[in-house]
């Protein structure tokens, strides 16, 4: 399947891992790159200047090191405060600004940012236009397929998105009110990239090589977007780009592969963060990637006794290697 394209920028594989507040930090987009997703985009940025010194903030907006190109999400409801949100982040290092109207959370619908916008196409055509003018850099946006299941819109919002220039548009298979409930459906989606002349990309329950092949057969999009499923399992753009490629399945990572790629992942979770808030932010990741795991209730008994990045990577690593030597004691494995 051919790349997809967003401005001069060659996105290849084309998987993409979709922004998610409080998970596509900067350590976890690096790694989901480096295990083959094609565009990493970041947590979603607040575009009120006001907030833009917090500390949180800071961590957002950090892309040293990241390679390219940098995708950055941002949010909000005024116009001319969003296209100086896209100007500050391009000045601090984007290269794909990414526009959030796909956020179901009530704390940000609530404050008329990310979904709700689709209740306002107006308002839409405005925010797109404003942040378009403002920079040199590609201008995506993510939308739902609407607010309500009696006002799907995303057509709309679509055309209105490819008059304003925007480079691509990422459609999450459910309305606002789904939140993530229920299945994703793709018809809308299809419906989209059947009339559109910009770059698609699906998302929303594409968990397997298997979902991401058939959602691309049957909505013809450019690209999928994978979100929750990468949550503890980075490696799933690997392997959805390899089936793909290929038509076969990639082998599964080995458990002394896994155990690597934890550690690593908590090394950079440490650094970015600094001790005490990198072991507090890590044990999720690490909880995520016990899910499938039947020791997952152990494993993390485990790892959320660790108090300093020492003992948790210690733990990480006296866990994983008794599992990988086949002596893991009964008592933690019950």
């Amino acid at each position: 399947m051919p790349a997809m394209q967003i401005g001069p920028y060659r996105i290849e594989p084309n998987v993409v891992l979709a922004p998610m507040a409080g998970v596509t930090d900067k350590p976890f987009r690096q790694l989901c790159k480096r295990l083959g997703a094609g565009l990493a985009m970041s947590e979603m940025t607040i575009s009120d200047p006001r907030f833009w010194q917090t500390e949180k903030s800071r961590r957002r907006m950090d892309h040293a090191g990241e390679p390219a190109p940098v995708g950055v999400q941002i949010a909000g409801t005024e116009p001319a405060m969003l296209a100086e949100a896209a100007r500050y982040n391009v000045d601090h290092g984007a290269q794909i600004i990414d526009i959030n109207m796909g956020c179901p959370a009530k704390k940000v619908c609530n404050a008329w940012a990310g979904s709700a916008l689709m209740q306002d196409e107006a308002l839409v055509a405005r925010i797109l236009d404003a942040v378009v003018r403002a920079v040199d850099v590609p201008v995506t946006l993510k939308i739902r397929t609407g607010w309500c299941a009696g006002h799907r819109n995303a057509p709309t919002i679509a055309r209105i998105a490819e008059d304003a220039g925007i480079a691509a548009l990422a459609v999450h298979g459910r309305t606002r009110d789904q939140h993530y409930t229920g299945s994703a459906e793709y018809d809308t989606i299809a419906a989209i990239k059947a009339a559109s002349g910009i770059p698609v990309i699906a998302n929303g329950d594409i968990d397997s090589p298997e979902k991401a092949r058939a959602v691309l057969r049957h909505t013809g999009v450019d690209a999928v977007m994978v979100g929750r499923a990468a949550q503890g399992r980075p490696w799933i753009f690997r392997e959805i780009a390899h089936f793909l490629a290929t038509g076969d399945r990639l082998a599964p990572p080995t458990l002394e592969e896994i155990r690597d790629i934890l550690l690593g992942h908590l090394d950079a979770l440490h650094a970015f963060y600094g001790e005490v808030s990198g072991v507090r932010i890590a044990r999720k990741h690490l909880g995520w990637y016990a899910k499938d795991r039947p020791e997952n209730a152990a494993f993390r008994s485990v790892v959320n006794r660790a108090e300093t990045a020492d003992a948790q990577r210690a733990l990480t690593r006296e866990y994983f290697d008794a599992l990988i030597a086949g002596d893991l004691r009964p008592t933690l494995a019950a």
